[in-house]
């Protein structure tokens, strides 16, 4: 009980906004509560800058209650009960009492108002978030233990986990979330409720599982959520290119088991990402991600070995299918995708063999991604072979310094050909067409070789290049008509032109 108490304490004293609304809520009858993850936050120490309350006003008398107290009011959840506003800097949203039903078809409520605390937390996904505070008696209403199971980091449900599955499918992805976010462990019954209604989750759109899986692989603990997801099948539904890394190994064919490692990346990647920033969405999906394309591309080798050639093309193209079925973003699949290409450039690297021509390719072709690339390829070290670890960090230290000494020198974020692609058209006497872009790529391909050359060089070089392609002998073949506008090439010469 004294815990309880020095509870309500410790939310009063880091949320004065909720004492204001109380007032207002109560010199109108109605009764307050901050409910639900703002009180489990707060318990923890980490309550943000939402707060979640629950009342017995109706919605409309809600929008008139903080009308005139609030910075800004919105309605766009009120269909739901929920009616929005800031105060102070801080997002409340409030909800009248709910006691709904469902269809068992859809995660979709027939919305029903209630008119009791105690009915609205049963609804409630987990009993950690099934606390509420009574803001005018300031009592802590939990009766379903949820601070017991918070002292315990215990994930169980206030009705029966099959009910609350039943109902709502995506709770089982919201307890994933919430063993990578809080570091909870589900409980039996839990757990045991998600291996058999696994397939319900079926049910539930892209967009809402993508957004859970998000939260999930940004959490603290984000291992935990994806053994979890596999382990009880939900990701044969969601991500089941993570649960097909599982490969079997057998006593002729040793090599390391696809999944644990991908795992020990996700970790390690992790631990790469600076203290005090953000969690990298892309650098962690493309770590755990990265040899999704083993399991289609094993070959068994005669006397024992195993093989997976090419798994990084075929990964790529794995992660851009599955990204899209998510309904990630556009920008978010092709980045991963890209590093999950790339990912295994650096092993031609060996002891510093690559000439600065092959740096200065490493670097341009991973463009932007070049620094989550970088500890990917660190990531991706998982040996037990300690000489051999240190082997490939030492390689690692060793292209970073040149990458450093050469971007230095040669400014490598914005490697462009000597000559752009007004001057190839006045020097060849061409038109804007196939030929300017073919000769831009040349002479890119040329700097990336050889580093800067001076202008007199770039042009012999321009013009050797295209006596070999013919060009100079026939300029009217490839000369367009005037007016005409030619989609190729060029308009990526005039978008790195603009770039610039």
């Amino acid at each position: 009980m004294l815990a309880k108490q020095n509870a309500v304490v410790e939310l009063m004293r880091v949320s004065p906004v909720a004492e204001e609304l109380s007032v207002l809520f109560a010199k109108a009858g109605h009764s307050l509560f901050l409910v639900g993850g703002s009180v489990r936050d707060a318990l923890l120490g980490r309550l943000g800058t939402d707060l979640d309350f629950t009342t017995d006003a109706r919605p409309q008398e809600v929008m008139r209650l903080v009308s005139g107290w609030a910075d800004a009011v919105w309605d766009i959840g009120i269909a739901f009960g929920t009616v929005g506003a800031t105060k102070g800097g801080l997002t409340c949203e409030i909800t009248t009492f709910r006691a709904d039903t469902y269809d068992g078809v859809t995660r979709n409520p027939e919305v029903q108002f209630g008119d009791s605390i105690e009915v609205d937390l049963k609804r409630r996904d987990f009993t950690v978030n099934a606390m509420a505070v009574n803001l005018a008696t300031k009592q802590f209403v939990d009766p379903h233990d949820g601070m017991a199971a918070l002292a315990e980091k215990v994930l169980d449900t206030p009705a029966t986990p099959e009910e609350s599955f039943g109902d709502d499918p995506l709770r089982m992805m919201r307890a994933a979330r919430f063993t990578s976010q809080l570091g909870f462990t589900p409980a039996p019954r839990v757990v045991d409720a998600m291996n058999r209604m696994a397939g319900q989750i079926e049910r539930i759109t892209a967009e809402r599982i993508q957004v859970e899986l998000s939260k999930l692989l940004c959490g603290a603990h984000p291992r935990t959520g994806i053994e979890l997801l596999v382990d009880s099948g939900l990701a044969d539904h969601v991500l089941p290119e993570v649960p097909a890394m599982r490969l079997e190994i057998d006593e002729h064919h040793q090599h390391k088991d696809v999944y644990q490692h991908s795992l020990v990346v996700l970790d390690q990647a992790i631990d790469l990402e600076e203290e005090g920033s953000e969690p990298d969405l892309v650098l962690r999906l493309a770590a755990l991600l990265h040899d999704i394309g083993k399991p289609d591309t094993r070959r068994h080798i005669p006397g024992g070995g195993v093989s997976f050639h090419h798994h990084e093309v075929v990964g790529a193209k794995m992660v851009r299918k599955r990204l899209r079925a998510l309904r990630y973003s556009k920008e978010i699949i092709e980045n991963v995708a890209k590093l999950v290409f790339l990912h295994l450039r650096f092993h031609g690297y060996g002891k510093g063999e690559w000439t600065d021509s092959a740096v200065r390719r490493y670097v341009t072709d991973a463009g932007d991604l070049l620094t989550r690339l970088n500890k990917l390829v660190r990531a991706d070290c998982t040996t037990r072979n300690r000489r051999k670890a240190q082997a490939l960090q030492r390689s690692y230290d060793d292209l970073e310094t040149r990458i450093a000494r050469i971007a230095a020198e040669e400014d490598l974020a914005k490697v462009r050909p000597d000559l752009d692609g007004n001057e190839i058209m006045r020097l060849l006497g061409l038109k804007p067409g196939p030929v300017v872009g073919r000769a831009w790529k040349f002479l890119k391909d040329l700097r990336l070789d050889r580093g800067p050359l001076d202008h007199d060089e770039a042009v012999a070089e321009l013009r050797r290049w295209a006596a070999e392609q013919g060009v100079l002998d026939d300029v009217s073949a490839v000369v367009a008509p005037a007016g005409d506008h030619v989609a190729d090439d060029t308009d990526q010469v005039e978008d790195d032109r603009r770039d610039d």
